[in-house]
């Protein structure tokens, strides 16, 4: 017997390598020391910071990796894996530095993994951050042969004294809400047992869209990095910052504000898209449940001054992002700030 009789093909890792190293490469910052291929990857900070500080995030992608290997959209899952952690470490205000990823899977398939790290790589050119190394586990026996589980971790860096933690957040502050593709990468155990339940193929489609179901459902996570970056460089004073993920709006907008403040929602402000419509109808799912399970058409937030408002909309529109003011901020006497007004429960 041997390693490659045991599931584990050694030469089939080393040709995945190769077959990546390009799209990897892509993504180098000038900061970035040495090349692929060592046991860590190495990277200057970036010149400039008085009193830098390191901000770090970790995700995947969920039960969404099971529609996506089932339909082979395996790039947008690699997208997908970047914005999850991207978007929660720009919330700080932080500009994206260096990510990582780990995949793992039963038995390696090269082309469907090297779109993964294609997708990845995208996303991390997007981002303007460096994808400065990874792991690739083959672990037959305990993943079934063709599929995979993937987990990514970003750092970026922020002067401190630029740190966005919601503590200037006051009453009277507006909320934008910044347009999702649709579910992102959110709520897929309850997706999937809709579509079950439906016998959903990829043929199916819903409404009036010409669009399928499926392909509506694996549209990839936007990333939010490149529009926190305009903002800053066009001087907008930001207060707060939430990315909207799993527990929706209620669960993720009041995790950026202080005590004493609430978020005050209008449900009408913004267009949901028709996706979620699609599925409380097919899945008979309450009202209170889709708001704590999915972003309803709200991907990300932004809190500033009412006065800041007028020219963030604008600098979203010339980033192709969609936008409203969804709501304002609200005095509170709770001493928590886990309220969320103005949503339907």
């Amino acid at each position: 017997m041997d390693y490659k009789t045991a599931g584990v093909d050694v030469e089939a890792g080393r040709a995945f390598v190769r077959k990546i190293k390009s799209s990897v490469d892509s993504t180098r910052r000038p900061e970035v020391i040495g090349e692929m291929g060592g046991f860590n990857g190495l990277i200057r900070l970036p010149s400039g910071f008085s009193k830098p500080v390191l901000v770090s995030g970790t995700d995947g992608v969920g039960t969404k990796l099971e529609l996506a290997q089932q339909y082979d959209r395996h790039f947008d899952v690699g997208v997908d894996l970047v914005a999850m952690c991207v978007n929660d470490v720009v919330t700080s205000g932080a500009e994206p530095l260096f990510f990582l990823d780990y995949m793992a899977t039963g038995v390696l398939s090269p082309n469907a993994m090297a779109e993964v790290v294609h997708g990845i790589s995208s996303g991390c050119r997007e981002s303007g951050c460096a994808l400065l190394g990874g792991e690739t586990a083959e672990m037959p026996g305990f993943y079934s042969p063709g599929k995979y589980d993937l987990a990514g971790f970003c750092v970026g860096v922020v002067e401190e004294s630029g740190l966005i933690n919601g503590q200037k957040i006051q009453p009277g502050d507006q909320i934008i809400g910044v347009a999702s593709s649709g579910v992102h990468s959110n709520g897929f155990s309850l997706v999937r047992k809709i579509l079950d339940a439906n016998q959903i193929t990829k043929e199916s489609h819903f409404g009036s869209r010409q669009e399928s179901i499926i392909h509506s459902l694996l549209r990839p996570t936007v990333l939010y990095g490149a529009l926190v970056k305009d903002l800053f460089l066009a001087s907008i004073p930001i207060h707060g910052m939430a990315h909207i993920t799993g527990g929706g709006l209620p669960e993720n907008l009041p995790r950026c504000f202080p005590q004493g403040s609430s978020p005050c929602l209008k449900q009408d402000a913004w267009n949901r898209p028709q996706i979620f419509d699609w599925l409380q109808e097919a899945g008979n799912i309450p009202e209170t449940d889709l708001w704590n399970t999915f972003n309803l058409g709200i991907g990300f937030c932004l809190v500033m001054p009412r006065e800041a408002s007028k020219s963030a909309l604008e600098v979203c529109a010339r980033n192709s992002l969609e936008a409203w003011i969804i709501g304002e901020v609200e005095a509170s006497d709770n001493s928590s700030n886990s309220n969320l007004l103005g949503v339907p429960f």
